[in-house]
């Protein structure tokens, strides 16, 4: 009697954790990996980094604003996650970004621009993929023409187009 109703305890438990929801670890990429995340974050799943591969950003939350750029003619449509998400997903602590592009450039993001302003990172322009040579595949973008102030060098250069890592400071 009392093993059976050990057996009950611990169906009872185990399925009250399962009906808690989902597990929020970070998964390990399936494909290859688009973005790294390092520095003072909570959650890895390569080591002392976290890596995206696409899929995982586009499982993200995606937002999209239309916005005009000093690298486009027109207005132009940008989705993606935003970056307080992506933040998130890996429990970032720090209070800034070195964030960094496949050509090494390299530039430091206000971890509170992202609280402040609806910062994305972009993986379609226009509702499509950006190849490498138009920027892509990833663009830490501001939406300027929410806000005159983001309208500065300051924030287009905190733009960073070829996005391929983050460091948490």
């Amino acid at each position: 009697m009392k093993s059976r109703r050990r057996v009950l305890t611990l169906v009872a438990s185990l399925s009250g954790l399962l009906m808690a929801g989902p597990c929020l670890a970070l998964d390990a990429p399936k494909e290859r990996p688009i973005l790294t995340v390092s520095g003072k974050i909570g959650e890895k799943n390569a080591g002392d980094k976290a890596r995206f591969d696409m899929k995982m950003l586009e499982a993200l939350p995606q937002h999209s604003f239309t916005t005009r750029t000093p690298w486009y003619d027109r207005p132009v449509k940008f989705t993606g996650p935003l970056l307080s998400d992506v933040l998130a997903a890996v429990k970032a602590s720090g209070t800034t970004i070195s964030a960094i592009a496949i050509n090494d450039y390299k530039i430091t993001i206000p971890v509170s621009d992202t609280q402040k302003y609806k910062v994305l990172v972009a993986r379609l322009l226009d509702d499509q993929p950006m190849p490498v040579r138009e920027k892509g595949p990833l663009f830490v973008i501001y939406p300027f023409d929410s806000d005159a102030d983001l309208r500065s060098s300051t924030y287009y250069e905190r733009s960073i187009w070829q996005l391929k890592a983050l460091d948490i400071q």
